[in-house]
Formats: C-alpha cells, sequence, structure tokens
C-alpha cells in the first residue's frame, strides 16, 4: 500500500509531471480516496474515474467518514473503459 503516491502521466504525447496524488494506491490495483464532508457528490466518484482511466485500473473506492454511517460513505467506483 502507497500513501499519497505521486503520479506522473502521460496522454497524447503530453507528460504531466505530478499529476495528481493517489491518497491509497493499493497493490498497484485498488484507488481509494478519502473524504471528510457531510455528504458524497457525484464528482467525488467521476474523480476516482478519472484517476481510473489515467492509471488503467479497473476499480476504486471513495471512503467518506463525515457521513452518518459508514454504509452511507462508502462508495464503489469501477472503472470498463478498456485502451
Amino acid at each position: 500500500m502507497e500513501r499519497q503516491q505521486v503520479v506522473d502521466i502521460e496522454y497524447r504525447g503530453i507528460f504531466v509531471s505530478e499529476a495528481f496524488r493517489a491518497d491509497l494506491l493499493i497493490e498497484r490495483r485498488l484507488i481509494v480516496e478519502i473524504k471528510a464532508i457531510d455528504r458524497l457528490a457525484a464528482v467525488h466518484s467521476r474523480q476516482v474515474l478519472t484517476y481510473l482511466k489515467l492509471l488503467d485500473l479497473s476499480l476504486g473506492l471513495v471512503m467518506n467518514f463525515g457521513g452518518g454511517t459508514f454504509h452511507e460513505g462508502l462508495k464503489r467506483v469501477a472503472n470498463n473503459h478498456k485502451a
């Protein structure tokens, strides 16, 4: 598991150093984005989906510790895109 992993990307021949930081990157297979807000918004899932596409990964999680229950704050995000 890697915390605050700096991720470089290359897109259409353009290299972007330190494009984003993954909160948790587990075995280079799963991204976990951690939040502490009242309520998750759709943009949080789209953020993780973008990370998944850029890293060519299949699965990510959004974990929000600010909600009433843990179940409310857990969102699975799947990337069905195949490059």
